[in-house]
């Protein structure tokens, strides 16, 4: 299967994005466009997401192969994930260290959480599958019927953006059914995968959300045995979205770890 991809710039190194759950390749945008004056940049839609297909389940291998089939060893990149494509992205640079040159995880970590906060996230599945799209003339109407399961206007806006016009009525472009049923593998981190894997040994950059619970002082030992050499950067006026929360701070950390050496 073919993931769908976007590409921005012409020259310089490779820059990898891939998107958090229920998102799409261009939730990166902002910052690809603003790093494409001096990268290639590649926007990804995750299988299950966007106009990506979809598959009868989530499988992490099957997802990291289908994301390390769009490159090849002899033009590595910077790979940036948030999120559930921080977890991918982490377990690409462990299973394919070849293909990634440097990492960038943002708002994620290499654990399986006690109170799992992605697990949580089912809810919004859960509620977008109950949305009566027959009963939807415009986004308005899809708005004030998801108002009755999340506040916030903003996480409605984000999750809004999945809702797309077929023919005369609406579809959702992510796999809602496989989503919310597959969402405790999700939320797990697969370390039978990685088991035999070396500690990745490119430069890591490990962004955390000051607002929120993905990153903390609890996971660092596990995150350094993965990855030794990893640096972490508390963005303190962002939640778990942290490069749209803050995304001029998001850009200049990342044009800052691409100018630095890869070896050390």
């Amino acid at each position: 299967m073919t993931l769908h991809t976007s590409e921005l710039g012409e020259s310089g190194s490779r820059v990898v994005f891939l998107h958090g759950l229920f998102g799409q390749g261009k939730n990166w945008t902002t910052i690809g466009k603003a790093l494409a004056t001096d990268h290639r940049v590649l926007l990804v839609d995750l299988p299950h997401h966007g106009r990506s297909p979809w598959a009868d389940r989530w499988d992490y291998r099957d997802v990291v192969e289908q994301v390390a089939g769009l490159w090849t060893a002899d033009d590595p990149v910077t790979l940036v994930g948030h999120s559930l494509g921080g977890k991918v992205a982490m377990l690409l640079a462990l299973l394919h260290p070849e293909l990634v040159e440097r990492l960038c995880v943002v708002d994620m970590s290499p654990v399986n959480y006690e109170s799992n906060p992605v697990g949580g996230l089912a809810r919004y599945a859960t509620a977008l599958r109950s949305m009566d799209l027959d009963a939807i003339d415009g986004r308005g109407d899809a708005d004030r019927m998801l108002a009755e399961h999340e506040q916030s206007p903003t996480v409605r806006s984000f999750l809004l953006q999945n809702l797309r016009r077929d023919g005369d009525g609406w579809r959702w472009q992510p796999n809602l059914e496989v989503l919310e049923r597959d969402m405790p593998l999700l939320g797990a981190w697969p370390d039978d995968l990685v088991a035999d894997a070396a500690p990745y040994g490119g430069p890591v950059l490990w962004v955390a959300g000051g607002r929120s619970e993905y990153v903390s002082d609890e996971y660092a030992d596990e995150m350094a045995r993965y990855f030794p050499r990893v640096r972490r950067v508390t963005v303190k006026q962002a939640g778990h979205w942290v490069h749209s929360e803050q995304p001029d701070v998001m850009i200049e950390a990342l044009r800052r770890f691409l100018k630095a050496p890869v070896e050390q």
